[in-house]
């Protein structure tokens, strides 16, 4: 079973509807909150994107390169549910996501997605010719993935850990970090990988908890922020 699966899919049996994402950049202002649901349907259109116009298979290397972001989420969850290896290096990758704004970050690769992070998911326009959109891409395939195999719980995931190892790691560090099932996580770590993404996103789904997460946080914002979301539970702060 793909670390999607296992993570994602408690979450989605025990409350779809339920807040999963909520995403600040307090240096636009922005926010943005996506539903349990909302957050697997981006996954399984980043999935059917993958297996249908790049043709992947389970186990081939896929680099992101991204900031924690809700696009990233989405990118990150469609790839292990396609079961990608996720890696941080763009030679030899099927595909690298790499901001818009860096398209220099996937040379090597042999194709290149855009990932605008737009806070409201708007396309990415004049790319130079070769390299895919991310969300124009994907927003025509479907809300839901059914993987033509299983993955293995020993197939490579994220750099040298392998599924199993990746979900053991993200509940480990859930109890470690103190983050509880419906707790509301006020985060700005880094998801640098593999240590940032799983205290900072995996370790939370892992509790069938809420993220919260601020990119460019205003510590004059802060105090408001944990009242307005409700948080409990603060990483990175």
């Amino acid at each position: 079973m793909s670390i999607t699966q296992s993570l994602l899919g408690p979450l989605l049996a025990s409350g779809a509807p339920k807040p999963l994402i909520t995403h600040y950049d307090d240096a636009t202002g922005a926010r943005i909150e996506l539903s349990r649901a909302t957050t697997a349907n981006w996954a399984a259109k980043t999935a059917n994107w993958l297996v249908d116009e790049v043709d992947l298979e389970p186990g081939m290397p896929v680099l992101v390169s991204l900031p924690a972001h809700w696009q990233t989420v989405g990118v990150l969850l469609g790839a292990w549910w396609a079961g990608a290896h996720v890696t941080d290096r763009a030679g030899g990758a099927e595909v690298a996501f790499v901001p818009a704004s860096d398209l220099a970050r996937g040379e090597g690769a042999h194709t290149v997605a855009a990932v605008g992070l737009d806070p409201l998911g708007a396309p990415v326009r004049d790319l130079p010719p070769g390299v895919a959109d991310y969300v124009s891409d994907i927003r025509v395939h479907g809300d839901d993935f059914s993987p033509i195999s299983p993955v293995a719980g020993d197939a490579p995931a994220l750099l040298e850990m392998s599924v199993d190892e990746v979900v053991e790691r993200a509940r480990r560090r859930a109890g470690e970090l103190g983050v509880g099932r419906d707790d509301r996580v006020l985060s700005a770590l880094d998801w640098t990988l593999p240590d940032g993404v799983v205290d900072g996103l995996l370790s939370v789904l892992a509790a069938e908890a809420a993220l919260v997460h601020c990119t460019n946080p205003d510590a004059s914002r802060l105090d408001k922020r944990r009242a307005d979301e409700r948080t409990t539970v603060e990483l990175g702060l």
